[in-house]
């Protein structure tokens, strides 16, 4: 029987979600359907967009057996005083929870003071893991913070998917700046938190990171030429595909191989990639990665050493399970 196709990364807003938004006096806030935050521009969001029966048709045309949907963490929510953030956190995990088929949620917490008693009760209750955003990891002593909260998916055998945060101020920049700039950033500088502590402090967490990392996999040549060291590509460490085509895929399979890659559109602010590599790939990266991301009955995978990069001589171009 075919494994059922998974987007890992999408963003749908349930109601009660959406009237906490238009509850608050201050960023972030909604208007009527305008996003305000702190630092972006104004943002129009499309009420079809966040309608679950119309994306839910969309999903079912599109062959998608589960998208898995998160908060959006460049709201910034999860870094709010923990007054302000509860009672939005509280309203995303009710709405959804209560999501249809086949959306799944993604858990979140207040970083400052996390609940980590609710959080043990969403991943045990349907929520299929923990987004944490980027800014979380910015450095090792950043990660060593985040260890215990981490810790509470790795004991549950659930993933954590690392999600662009919140961006510094582009309010007077082009629209398209933080995620052409800032979000990739982020991405790379958590990925390197990873690469330098993550497998010492989690030594069974499986993680992924959103949009290839903002392509950090690609550096590995020249973190070798600077004095850092690579080894074999962690079987735990993932990337999706949000917003990178052919061009980047392509270089990032020939880094990291196929088996990490999973699919994840950031619909509804982009749409699903390819790697254009073939039938074997595409069932690679839309079923068969996906599933061994978030299978929690599969055993661990090895310790895969302090590294989620590979080198030349391990990975000679894309492979397929």
């Amino acid at each position: 029987m075919e494994l059922p196709s998974i987007d890992v990364h999408q963003h749908l807003w349930p109601e009660p979600f959406l009237d906490e938004l238009r509850r608050r006096r201050e960023p972030p806030r909604l208007r009527g359907w305008t996003l305000q935050l702190d630092g972006e521009p104004d943002y129009a969001v499309d009420p079809r967009a966040q309608d679950p029966r119309a994306r839910a048709a969309q999903e079912h045309r599109d062959g998608t057996g589960r998208a898995l949907v998160s908060l959006s963490s460049p709201l910034g929510i999860e870094w709010l005083p923990p007054a302000q953030a509860a009672p939005l956190l509280d309203a995303w995990h009710s709405g959804a929870a209560a999501l249809p088929a086949p959306y799944e949620p993604w858990a979140a917490v207040n970083l400052h003071d996390p609940d980590l008693a609710a959080l043990d009760a969403q991943l045990a209750n349907g929520f299929v893991g923990l987004q944490v955003p980027a800014d979380a990891l910015a450095r090792p002593a950043a990660l060593e913070r985040l260890a215990p909260v981490l810790a509470r998916c790795e004991a549950a055998a659930a993933p954590v998917l690392v999600h662009p945060g919140k961006a510094p101020d582009s309010a007077s920049l082009p629209p398209w700046w933080a995620p052409v700039v800032d979000y990739p950033a982020a991405l790379a500088s958590a990925w390197w938190t990873w690469h330098a502590a993550g497998r010492a402090l989690l030594p069974r967490l499986r993680i992924c990171f959103v949009a290839a990392a903002g392509l950090a996999p690609l550096h590995h040549e020249r973190l070798r030429a600077r004095g850092g060291t690579v080894g074999a590509v962690d079987p735990a460490v993932f990337v999706d595909t949000s917003s990178y085509g052919p061009q980047a895929l392509d270089a990032v399979i020939r880094v990291l191989g196929i088996d990490v890659v999973v699919l994840g559109s950031d619909r509804p602010y982009a749409e699903p990639t390819d790697p254009c590599l073939g039938a074997a790939a595409t069932a690679a990266i839309r079923r068969t990665n996906p599933h061994r991301l978030l299978d929690r009955h599969r055993a661990p995978p090895p310790h895969a050493g302090q590294t989620s990069t590979g080198s030349d001589k391990e990975q000679k171009g894309p492979h397929t399970p």
